[in-house]
């Protein structure tokens, strides 16, 4: 894999070491608070850049393409599953993406090592484009990872279908739930609802494209991965107004303090906008998907 951060700027590879400073810190303090000896013994074997910074594709440029800005993908690899849970890197990933300095989201991926070689011979392409694609941070574990598997473009086409086949109705179907709880002056009930819909329509369409899709209800984290693999999926969500960066914000809160949080309120105009928002999401979710399923199948059907 790459080691080179030379095609960054100063300033990015800056922002980049700091990236890797924080995710130790955290790390480690997250395991010296760990209650048993067992749940001490954590190791970060590998952190990996990918995406649009390892590429060299990266937008920053706020002010233009609706307030879009690349995030920094990374993905760190530990020595055994239990220290990928969230109670390692909670406070990890929201140190992440408030400390001013580095100047643009974080989006954190944590998988054991058995975990990401698993996928790599099971031919997720996610994990295949990283190990071909990223540039090592860190390293303790100098081992390569895993050759990739290949799927038959049959296997490929059919794995695809499925995973949109079984995605995305319901995520249409729970954006028509959430309409009617709008009627129904259920606004918290509206606002879970959405949320879902917008989370399994950007699994929909990572699954298609990768073949995978993270374990997370973050949308800001699904939006950054999903966009990532297709630009035209930036806009869905405008950004250059403020409000709507709180509405999108409040959204992504759904998941848990819609329904656990007495203080949490959306407005029926945020409502209203997100809905809107969230059908043109699934317009260009579908045209997304809808072109990879096609050229699947005609390299099915020509047996490349």
């Amino acid at each position: 894999m790459k080691i080179s951060l030379d095609h960054l700027p100063e300033s990015k590879q800056r922002n980049v070491a700091h990236i890797v400073e924080i995710i130790h810190e955290e790390f480690e303090d997250a395991l010296k608070e760990a209650k048993s000896e067992n749940k001490r013994r954590g190791r970060i074997l590998k952190i990996i850049l990918f995406g649009s910074y390892a590429r060299g594709t990266w937008v920053d440029e706020p002010h233009t393409m609706k307030g879009y800005r690349s995030d920094f993908d990374v993905l760190v690899i530990v020595n055994e599953s239990r220290f990928a849970e969230f109670e390692y890197w909670d406070r990890a990933t929201d140190r992440l993406n408030r400390d001013p300095s580095i100047g643009a989201p974080v989006g954190l991926i944590v998988h054991s090592g058995r975990e990401v070689n698993n996928a790599l011979r099971n031919a997720q392409y996610f994990f295949t484009d990283i190990r071909k694609e990223g540039i090592v941070l860190y390293e303790m574990d100098d081992r390569e990872l895993a050759e990739p598997g290949v799927l038959t473009p049959r296997q490929a086409a059919d794995v695809a279908r499925e995973h949109f086949e079984k995605r995305f109705p319901s995520s249409r179907h729970l954006m028509k739930l959430a309409s009617s709880s709008v009627e129904d002056r259920m606004p918290n009930d509206a606002a879970f609802l959405l949320h879902q819909s917008v989370e399994r329509a950007y699994s929909a369409v990572l699954l298609v494209l990768t073949n995978y899709s993270p374990p997370s209800h973050n949308l800001r984290f699904l939006r950054m991965l999903s966009e990532d693999r297709d630009r035209r999926l930036i806009e869905a969500w405008p950004r250059e107004l403020q409000r709507f960066n709180a509405w999108f914000n409040v959204l992504n809160e759904a998941y848990v303090k819609a329904r656990y949080s007495k203080h949490y309120e959306i407005s029926e105009e945020a409502l209203t906008w997100l809905i809107d928002r969230t059908e043109h999401l699934h317009s260009l979710v579908r045209t997304v998907c809808e072109e990879r399923l096609e050229s699947l199948e005609q390299i099915a059907r020509d047996g490349r």
